[in-house]
């Protein structure tokens, strides 16, 4: 059943004190919050919190995750339980608001909390604290209330439900002519390696059986792309993700083996879903095909063995991202870029294989995260502007360079993709209609992206760099 949610970010600053230390750490929380239905100040709600923790010369993790209870009158709290690593360390931050009518304003901006290790034993003791005089106006502001479905998210989940409709299960229900795809993009901070792990679903359009098949490759810093493949073999009929003989990709765990290749990680999101095409055309597969995040980043921990040694990966960022659909386009670009403060840029611009479709530009899906804010607010908005005019516009030329640009509202964005040719990899495979597609694909590219805002002119707002960290495909028949 559809209903409101409720979405904000908050700011809490703050000191704690270490157990065996003898001076304070300076703490800062930035957090998003998700509950899957409005918050009732009289009743009590439990939402999805993910976001950055950052204490003094100690920790910086990015991808928190826990949950807020909101309970302001019913139980007089508003508790936070936040999990984080430092250092491969696992740790939980427990804290709580305790309201009171004697010091309203007080009551429901100071929170004590303690520092847990993994096994329970205590870290730490702290206080934080709501910055009323700057921080009001923008929590005030991030305030959304977006339709949802489903039961409020825990977290584990960071706000979604894993249920029978969950993002990770399969869609393909028996029809001829589909393809299915789960794929996985990590960039490893320590050794600079990026992974990609390609998952596929395929139905022949001439109603042969499906068949499951799929890669795995890895992008060092120094030396080739190596890669290895798996499959095709018969389609098992899997519901909670993709499965075959020596491969399995679900909700939280990817492992599997193939040539000289073996990999066992655990998945944690890090964020609330990102549909970089239009909601309605995943739910309801109106257009040929649709793409979005289960979540729009993730976290990866566990081990991938490749011919040129073992990575072991600890709170990797990435994300995992699915497409339906009848096909592949006829030419199209993607890229997924983590942005400092936890952002993320995510783009897919493509020309359709539809008669009338395949004569116009490439349509641009653009989205921008940042914080609780998605920019455009609707994902038709890069792809059809207003009737028409106002698309975004890509030039999808070559994978060495290739560049989206567009406006919407008062802000505009250009970006400048690079797929250096000895950091991608080039691969063919089929789609259900027995076509050839080649993509080229690299996940050490670099981006460059500019953000303008107007005010009474174009001024410069952000600007990322990413050199060797972006993921990027261009493709085509």
């Amino acid at each position: 059943m559809k209903r409101r949610g409720t979405v904000f970010a908050e700011t809490l600053l703050g000191a704690v004190r270490l157990d065996g230390e003898s001076r304070d750490r300076r703490v800062r929380l930035d957090l998003a919050v998700t509950a899957d239905s409005l918050v009732r100040p009289a009743g009590t709600t439990t939402a999805a919190l993910t976001g950055r923790v950052r204490i003094h010369g100690w920790a910086d993790d990015r991808a928190a995750r826990g949950e807020l209870e909101i309970s302001p009158l019913a139980r007089r709290r508003l508790r936070y339980r936040l999990g984080f690593t430092v250092g491969g360390r696992q740790l939980a931050l427990d804290g709580w608001k305790s309201v009171t009518a004697l010091r309203p304003l007080r009551s429901m901006t100071v929170m004590p909390f303690t520092l847990y290790e993994d096994d329970g034993s205590r870290a730490g003791t702290g206080t934080l604290r709501f910055p009323v005089a700057t921080g009001l106006v923008p929590f005030l502001r991030s305030f959304r209330f977006p339709s949802t479905t489903g039961t409020a998210g825990t977290a584990g989940t960071a706000g979604t439900a894993e249920t029978a409709t969950s993002p990770h299960a399969p869609r393909w229900a028996g029809e001829p002519g589909r393809t299915e795809v789960w794929y996985t993009t990590v960039g490893d901070p320590v050794t600079g390696t990026g992974l990609w792990l390609h998952h596929e679903l395929v139905s022949p359009a001439d109603g042969s059986p499906a068949y499951a098949h799929g890669w795995i490759a890895a992008f060092p810093p120094e030396g080739p792309v190596v890669h290895a493949r798996f499959g095709p073999e018969p389609w098992p009929g899997a519901t909670d993700g993709f499965t075959t003989r020596d491969v399995v990709a679900r909700p939280g765990r990817l492992t599997g083996s193939a040539g000289d290749f073996t990999w066992n990680l655990a998945e944690h999101a890090a964020d609330r879903p990102l549909y970089t095409f239009p909601r309605w055309s995943w739910r309801r597969q109106l257009l040929p095909a649709a793409q979005m995040l289960p979540a729009a980043r993730s976290t990866y921990h566990g081990t991938v063995t490749h011919p040129g040694g073992t990575i072991g990966l600890s709170g990797a960022p990435g994300a995992t991202a699915r497409i339906y659909g009848r096909g592949n386009a006829r030419r199209w670009a993607w890229l997924h870029a983590e942005l400092e403060d936890g952002g993320v840029l995510e783009i897919v611009a493509a020309v359709s294989t539809r008669p009338v479709l395949r004569s116009l530009p490439p349509l641009v899906f653009l989205r921008l995260r940042q914080g609780s804010r998605t920019w455009p607010r609707r994902a038709e908005r890069a792809a059809f502007g207003w009737a028409g005019p106002g698309r975004f516009r890509a030039d999808i030329g070559t994978p060495e360079e290739w560049t989206v640009s567009g406006r919407a509202g008062m802000r505009r964005i250009r970006v400048r993709v690079a797929q250096p040719p000895d950091r991608t990899l080039t691969l063919e495979y089929r789609d259900p209609d027995g076509t050839t597609n080649v993509c080229r694909n690299s996940e050490r590219a670099d981006a460059e992206i500019t953000v303008e805002r107007w005010w009474g002119r174009w001024r410069p707002e952000r600007r990322w760099v990413l050199n060797g960290t972006a993921h990027a495909e261009v493709g085509g028949r």
